[in-house]
């Protein structure tokens, strides 16, 4: 049973529906961008590519692969994911960050070429006044090395993207003479950077807007704008939806938002955004798979999930509450796991695989008792009910599995029968 007609969806009024200006990209910065949390740990390569095929598997259109300009370690990863990519016949596209200058550049082409993989050369220079003033750098000095390095990608035969940080910090005229510049050299792709998370949804439509109509349309030019933001002041998936409705098409994000500071925009959550605001293709996307690709990158960097984080937080579809889980219960009841699933959660779990899990602690009613009980298949007898009843209600938290058999006189018989 769909239950579309049960909810009044907000949303979907015609002054609030979300309507991205054009397609909808998504470009994966966990193994690059990612990497540079201080609180990190490096995966192995082997480890890099089980991140991979997970992207594939969430139907993501292209990741950063490395700065292979870094060292000899950057450069033999980047080339093995490549070659990874090919061998694989894997659909998304792979990306490389570069410096502005030929010693990031070059390794680029030369792995593209070994490999056999078009690689897109993100190219990248700071832009802001104050970055600006800290490194003595002149409008002049900027505009030369954009200018030069662009060339020099095209003349090795790599697209170019190219990438201003701290976009967000820039004045209207810089904004303006290096995309255009860039563009003009040769760019097919530039990245509007929120590099320290300063904007808000407001500035970021009004940049994205200033760029596409001074920048990109009179360029003449097939330009894809890119939105890459970070999270410092929590607003980084707000930030690239409204980018997305300004008129960019591509978001760079990380799983479960790694990254520096307190990170980047989160994969996940665009991810889950994209797909219950019915924007194609991801409407249609499978994402079963996105609790794998999280807790890889979790165990792999060592970064863990919080227990409220949203969806793939241990409590997102857990509950305690007798009101709550009682509504929950009562649409098991009705055998509608949809109805279930949606009752009192924002998020339908089983569109990511998940599903609503029932617990017993102080705020609990007895009916989170018999249904846990029923779940398993045990008895529900009013004595055990009340014990179970009792001991929840002198607990501060939920009781465990251990501490809910001990009031069942069958499952504690048992397993004293097992320890004797």
């Amino acid at each position: 049973m769909k239950h579309a007609h049960l909810i009044y969806d907000w949303n979907n009024l015609p002054e609030a529906r979300f309507r991205p200006a054009g397609r909808v990209l998504l470009n994966d910065e966990t193994l690059r961008d990612g990497l540079q949390s201080p609180s990190v740990r490096d995966p192995s390569l082997d480890e890099k590519i089980e991140i991979l095929h997970l992207m594939e598997s969430l139907g993501i259109n292209s990741l950063d692969l490395g700065l292979p300009g870094a060292g000899p370690r950057a450069c033999e990863q980047v080339e093995v994911l490549a070659r990874e990519i090919v061998n694989s016949r894997l659909k998304i596209q792979g990306n490389c960050a570069a410096r502005t200058h030929q010693n990031d550049i070059r390794p680029v082409a030369e792995i593209s070429q070994k490999v056999g993989l078009p690689i897109e050369c993100a190219t990248f220079i700071g832009s802001s006044p104050i970055r600006r003033y800290t490194e003595n750098w002149t409008d002049d000095f900027l505009l030369k090395t954009t200018e030069e390095a662009v060339k020099y990608a095209r003349s090795l035969g790599l697209e170019v993207m190219y990438v201003t940080e701290d976009t967000t910090r820039c004045d209207p005229e810089t904004v303006k003479r290096l995309y255009t510049t860039a563009i003009e050299c040769g760019a097919r792709a530039i990245t509007i950077c929120d590099t320290v998370g300063h904007v808000t949804p407001a500035g970021v439509s009004a940049l994205v807007r200033f760029v596409i109509e001074q920048v990109v349309k009179p360029s003449r030019e097939k330009i894809r704008v890119d939105w890459h933001g970070h999270c410092d002041r929590g607003l980084a998936v707000a930030n690239s939806l409204a980018a997305l409705a300004a008129g960019a098409e591509c978001v760079h994000a990380c799983a479960i938002g790694v990254g520096e500071r307190v990170g980047n925009t989160q994969m996940d959550q665009m991810l889950v955004n994209l797909k219950l605001m019915g924007v194609p293709p991801w409407d249609q996307q499978d994402l079963t798979k996105l609790k794998d690709y999280c807790e890889a990158v979790s165990r792999y960097t060592g970064v863990p999930v919080p227990r409220n984080y949203p969806v793939l937080g241990a409590d997102a579809f857990r509950t305690a509450t007798g009101v709550h889980a009682a509504a929950v219960i009562k649409a098991y009841k009705k055998d509608d796991v949809e109805l279930a699933n949606t009752v009192y959660s924002g998020v339908p779990s089983h569109y990511f695989g998940l599903e609503q899990i029932i617990e017993v602690g102080p705020m609990s009613g007895k009916s989170n008792i018999l249904f846990w009980l029923e779940r398993r298949g045990m008895p529900a007898s009013d004595d055990v009910v009340e014990r179970i009843y009792a001991r929840a209600k002198s607990s501060d938290r939920c009781l465990t599995e251990a501490e809910i058999l001990e009031c069942c006189p069958a499952a504690a018989a048992r397993t004293k029968s097992r320890v004797s």
